[in-house]
C-alpha cells in the first residue's frame, strides 16, 4: 500500500472518502463537500501533516492534522473506507499522527470520531487515549420563513471587524478548550476563506456597542451554516441568541437555502444545546474527543 501526502488536487477525493465514512455511521446521506473539507484542512500543512493510504487507485484511508493556533493540542481527523476497516491501517495512521505531534512540540493530542464508532473508541482506549468531549452536528429544514425577531439585528458595518472579533472572543472565553485568536491571524483566515461573505455576519447592539454575534457561511453542509454564535456574559440570557438563529434563519430563507446547520459542544455551560432544540433544530450526528498526553 503506498502512503503519501495529499495535495489540494486530492480534496474531491478525500471529500468522498470522509463522506462515505459518515454515512457508514450515520446511515444518511452525508451532505459533506469539497468546500467542508476545504476549511477543515486550512490549518494544516498538507505536505508534512497529511496521509494518504492508496492501493491500485483506490483510496482506503486518509487522515490529516494541525497543532492549534495559541494552543499546546495536536488536533487529527481520519477515515478508513469500510472495506478496509479492522485490518491495522488506522492503528497505523494513529502511530503518524502521534510521531508528527512529537515534532511539533505538542502536549497532547485531539483525535475525532464518530460516537457510533466502537472500532475508534477501542484503538484509541488502547493507544492511551480517553474520552474527553462529545459534540452535536445539529440541523434544521425550514419549511417556512421565520417570524422576524423581537430584538433588532443588524448586519456587521464595515469598520466593525475588530468590535465583532472582540464580541466573539468573549463570548466563547468559557467554552471548553477555548483559545484566543489575535484579530490580524483570525481576519486573515476569515478574509481568504473560500466561503467569506461578511453580509452574513450579524450583530445585535446595546446603544452602539456590540454584544451579540453570528458568523454564517452559505453553501456549507448542503446549506447555511452556523460557524459561531455568541453573546457577552452581561448581555446573556436576554434572548440575544435566539434572534440572531431566527434572523440568521430568514436570511438563508430568503437566499433560499432551507437546510441550516451547526456543531455545539454537547456540554455546553450556555445552555446552548436546548436553545438550539427550542428553535427547531435537531441532533444529527454526535462526535467524541479522544485526548493523549504525549511524553518526551
Amino acid at each position: 500500500m503506498n502512503v503519501r501526502p495529499a495535495t489540494h488536487a486530492d480534496l474531491e477525493a478525500l471529500a468522498k472518502l470522509l463522506a462515505a465514512d459518515e454515512e457508514h455511521f450515520s446511515g444518511r446521506p452525508s451532505r459533506l463537500g469539497v468546500a467542508d473539507v476545504r476549511e477543515w484542512v486550512s490549518l494544516a500543512d498538507l505536505a508534512r501533516d497529511s496521509w494518504l493510504f492508496e492501493r491500485n487507485d483506490e483510496l482506503c484511508a486518509a487522515g490529516f492534522a494541525f497543532r492549534r493556533p495559541e494552543s499546546d493540542v495536536f488536533v487529527a481527523v481520519g477515515a478508513v473506507s469500510a472495506p478496509w476497516k479492522g485490518r491495522g491501517i488506522g492503528s497505523e495512521l494513529a502511530a503518524r499522527v502521534e510521531a508528527s505531534a512529537l515534532e511539533h512540540g505538542a502536549a497532547r493530542i485531539h483525535q475525532n470520531a464518530y460516537e457510533r464508532d466502537g472500532g475508534a473508541e477501542s484503538l484509541f482506549s488502547g493507544r492511551g487515549y480517553r474520552k474527553v468531549r462529545r459534540f452535536y452536528d445539529m440541523a434544521i429544514e425550514l419549511d417556512a420563513r421565520p417570524a422576524a425577531p423581537e430584538v433588532p439585528v443588524e448586519t456587521m458595518r464595515a469598520g466593525e471587524e475588530r468590535a465583532f472579533h472582540a464580541t466573539l472572543e468573549d463570548a466563547f472565553r468559557d467554552h471548553w478548550e477555548h483559545h484566543s485568536w489575535t484579530f490580524d491571524d483570525w481576519w486573515a483566515r476569515q478574509s481568504r476563506s473560500s466561503t467569506f461573505d461578511p453580509t452574513l455576519w450579524f450583530v445585535v447592539r446595546d446603544g452602539v456597542e456590540i454584544v451579540a454575534a453570528a458568523k454564517n457561511e452559505a453553501n456549507r453542509y448542503g446549506g447555511g451554516y452556523v460557524g459561531a454564535i455568541g453573546v457577552r456574559r452581561p448581555w446573556r440570557g436576554r434572548g440575544y441568541a435566539k434572534a440572531l438563529l431566527c434572523h440568521t434563519f430568514g436570511e438563508f430563507y430568503d437566499r433560499g437555502l432551507r437546510r441550516v446547520t451547526l456543531g455545539v459542544d454537547a456540554e455546553n455551560p450556555t445552555g446552548a444545546t436546548q436553545l438550539y432544540e427550542r428553535v427547531g433544530m435537531h441532533v444529527e450526528l454526535e462526535f467524541a474527543v479522544y485526548e493523549k498526553r504525549l511524553e518526551r
